[in-house]
């Protein structure tokens, strides 16, 4: 099992205990200790995707189910225009690696401090510390990717910095540990998933441009 990078800080030593407490034969704190290894390299596990690639497709970002599509939009980083927004939330259970859902160039970066509400509450988007990515696509169209830190996520990891180019389906972060991910897409864009509908990162279909 491949996991991100950022899991090994916690992996490495919780198995290294793991293994110390059963060599002095204490099976019991080592077997509470193999189930907790383990349940922390599941979060941080990393797998392998088909990427339908396409310049006219907006994939996932993340793993999770889908917990707002809104028809009109308006993200923080650029208030003047309009967009469609859908929003994914992620368990605990959920691959938590974030991939790039289009081909692009990154616009700008923005890291906003706030609260830990529940990532499943509409005001996470507003009130929860929160980063904010947009990114312009080998058509000059704009799409505004927003990671937002749950009640358990405290640490948000984002790996773009401004002029990058990025693939479409590239992993570039993650959120620890169950938290919420927004897209603003242009409104020209068809929403191809519903409320309640659960998504993968890099192989499910968001959204579709006219071609």
């Amino acid at each position: 099992m491949k996991l991100a990078r950022e899991g090994l800080p916690f992996v490495i030593p919780l198995g290294l205990a793991t293994f110390a407490a059963n060599l002095l034969d204490f099976w019991w704190v080592g077997f509470c200790m193999l189930i907790l290894t383990l349940a922390v390299a599941a979060f941080f596990r990393d797998p392998e995707r088909d990427i339908p690639i396409g310049e006219d497709r907006v994939v996932s970002p993340a793993d999770g189910r889908v917990v707002a599509v809104d028809a009109e939009a308006h993200a923080e980083t650029l208030p003047g225009e309009a967009f469609q927004r859908v929003a994914i939330f992620m368990s605990p259970a959920n691959v938590h690696v974030n991939r790039a859902p289009v081909a692009g160039e990154v616009v700008s970066v923005r890291h906003t401090p706030g609260r830990f509400l529940a990532a499943y509450n509409e005001r996470s988007s507003i009130e929860n510390e929160r980063t904010e990515v947009v990114l312009r696509d080998e058509r000059g169209r704009v799409l505004v990717l927003v990671q937002v830190a749950g009640l358990l996520a405290r640490r948000i990891v984002c790996r773009l910095r401004p002029g990058q180019r990025v693939d479409q389906g590239a992993r570039f972060g993650l959120i620890m540990f169950g938290s919420r991910v927004d897209v603003y897409v242009s409104r020209s864009a068809r929403i191809c998933v519903r409320v309640g509908e659960r998504v993968r990162a890099g192989s499910g279909i968001l959204a579709e441009y006219p071609v």
